[in-house]
């Protein structure tokens, strides 16, 4: 996609602006212009204190034109101005060119709350806050809502922090099977399995040193959060090896959640659950992601339903205290029905936890790539959403009506009509590592292959990353 800028804007953030109207959109530094490349075109003046933005876009075969405004006052800053200003040019563009507004109006980025956030410390009430989440970045009512409530579930979480704590991070990047929309980093193949001894053996001496510099720094480690890949593809002799390592090496800290994920049905025994609950872990994540074996069979899960409802009668009778549940709205060949029978059945079951995530397009998933090589998108690229956005808004409102509450949200680029992902919990259940990892309200301390620590500046500046080797064989030779 060809972006033009006349006036004082960041590409990025113009370039972040057309991937809500136009998904999947590339921007290489060189495209040459013939007349059927999508196009933006941006002009941005100023004059006594307001911003005026005009911007044309061109999909192909249609233009559409669309102006905005901003005004810089005592709240709003001359580069919020200048965005609202741009932003609303291209939401009133987007509206002509598409039929339909996004629902997350012109706000970019994966931490949508921040905004909520921002406001919030700056002294808005809750009210104020909404009004201006619908204002300043045009969200629709109910997401605007979604960011006020997520906020104030926070707050006990935000209120146990200190500039001495932070949280333990401790990677598995192995599965049984590699899920057809997946491109994080885990191993499936043989090969990469038989690593995993290996793995482990440098893993455990990691974990020793990363508490060692904890211990050093004067921090206390409030959450400790193994996952993956799927941490409990470990067998029963290794994943004691490894939660002995952890509880060895974080005595004198006052812990206040572990998690070890158990996501994937087929590598829960009730042996491995005994053995977690022994080390003190309260907290796990079995995941469906729907409750239909077709779909199941298709996206590459090696589980059944039947597998999914043994795993999780396993976790509840090992008394662990939550127990997340993760769903993905709009998989390829799933339709309404199933997804909302699955949110139905899951209530049912009364989990602590119910995550909702939004199928997101990932380049190197193989649902992506096989649908690229084939010339046939499958309305992968989605601005409507279709059926995610049914799914979506149903999974939302059940939730709500069963005595659920939003705590966490991100949201991704390419995700299915510009949607988002959002963390359900019981009263008093929220995730805590979801928390401060998603909001980057600590430091996080981060082991093996692919994991990144987080070093956040008090003063709110610059975030620090450190990012351990992507690779398994990179990480144990490392």
């Amino acid at each position: 996609m060809i972006v033009k800028i006349d006036g004082d804007i960041t590409r990025t953030y113009c370039q972040n602006l057309c991937l809500i109207f136009f998904p999947g959109a590339k921007f290489p530094e060189n495209e040459v212009q013939t007349g059927e490349i999508p196009e933006a075109s941006i002009a941005l003046k100023e004059e006594n204190g307001t911003f005026y933005s005009k911007v044309t876009l061109f999909d192909g075969k249609t233009t559409a034109i669309g102006e905005g405004e901003g005004e810089v006052n005592g709240i709003r800053t001359p580069d919020r101005a200048k965005k609202l200003a741009v932003g609303k040019a291209f939401q009133r563009a987007g509206e002509v060119l598409l039929g339909a507004a996004p629902p997350w109006g012109i706000s970019t980025g994966v931490r949508p709350s921040k905004l909520a956030d921002e406001l919030i410390s700056k002294g808005y009430t809750r009210e104020e806050t909404l009004e201006a989440l619908k204002s300043d970045f045009l969200m629709r009512d109910d997401k605007a809502k979604l960011l006020t409530e997520v906020n104030k579930r926070q707050k006990y979480a935000r209120s146990i922090l200190g500039e001495d704590t932070c949280s333990l991070y401790i990677s598995i990047p192995f599965c049984p099977t590699r899920c057809a929309y997946c491109s994080f980093v885990s191993y499936s193949t043989p090969r990469y399995l038989a690593t995993l001894p290996d793995y482990l053996d440098k893993l455990c001496l990691d974990i020793a040193e990363k508490c060692r510099q904890i211990n050093e720094s004067g921090k206390k480690i409030k959450t400790v959060y193994i996952g993956g890949g799927t941490p409990t593809v470990l067998n029963e002799k290794q994943l004691d090896r490894l939660l002995s390592t952890v509880v060895d090496n974080i005595k004198g800290h006052n812990i206040l959640e572990f998690t070890v994920e158990a996501g994937r049905p087929d590598t829960v025994t009730k042996e491995k659950f005994d053995i977690m609950t022994s080390y003190g872990v309260d907290r796990t994540s079995i995941n469906p992601q729907i409750l239909d074996d077709g779909v199941l069979e298709e996206i590459g899960r090696r589980h059944t339903v039947e597998d999914f409802y043994r795993a999780y009668e396993i976790a509840v009778k090992s008394g662990i205290r939550s127990i997340n549940t993760d769903l993905i709205a709009g998989l390829p060949s799933a339709t309404e029905e199933s997804f909302c029978r699955t949110v139905d059945k899951i209530i049912s079951l009364d989990p602590q936890n119910v995550t909702v995530h939004t199928y997101c397009v990932k380049r190197a998933a193989s649902f992506t790539t096989e649908a690229l090589t084939g010339g046939d998108k499958r309305g992968i690229y989605s601005f409507f959403g279709d059926v995610s956005a049914v799914c979506v808004d149903y999974a939302q409102k059940a939730l709500g009506g069963a005595g659920y509450f939003p705590y966490y949200l991100y949201r991704q680029k390419n995700a299915q009509g510009n949607l988002e992902n959002v963390g359900f919990c019981r009263d008093g259940y929220e995730g805590l590592y979801n928390i401060y990892i998603m909001e980057e309200l600590q430091d996080i301390y981060a082991v093996g292959a692919g994991a990144v620590s987080k070093f956040i500046s008090p003063n709110g500046g610059k975030i620090e990353r450190i990012f351990e080797p992507k690779y398994t064989y990179e990480y144990i030779n490392k």
